[in-house]
């Protein structure tokens, strides 16, 4: 069974330090309070991009155990809040939210 997470990307803030601190000591205590059903956050920080400036400053994937966590959580005002949240402390532009059906391949 395919796994299911929320992707949410973040464009270069005007100021990634005050956006660092504002990330780390409001956004991430409210979204791990409020998001219901996930299992597990993947947080990744872009430091850099081949051939120029990275698109983007961060990446956050939210994970569920299924399709149907995840839409639930969606429609739950815990989930919108901290989904406003999130853009409200996009700096740099509007964030990308991506409803995603994960493929895991082993090597």
């Amino acid at each position: 069974m395919a796994g299911a997470k929320l992707v949410v990307i973040y464009p270069p803030p005007t100021d990634a330090e005050a956006f660092e601190k504002v990330y780390a000591e409001e956004h991430l205590p409210l979204a791990t309070k409020k998001i219901s059903g996930m299992t597990k956050a993947v947080l990744t920080k872009v430091v850099d991009a081949p051939g120029g400036g990275p698109a983007f400053h961060r990446i956050a994937e939210i994970h569920f155990p299924s399709m149907e966590a995840l839409q639930a959580s969606l429609a739950s005002e815990g989930t919108r809040e901290a989904a406003a949240h999130a853009q409200s402390i996009s700096t740099g532009g509007p964030i990308v939210m991506l409803v995603c059906e994960e493929q895991i391949v082993t090597f």
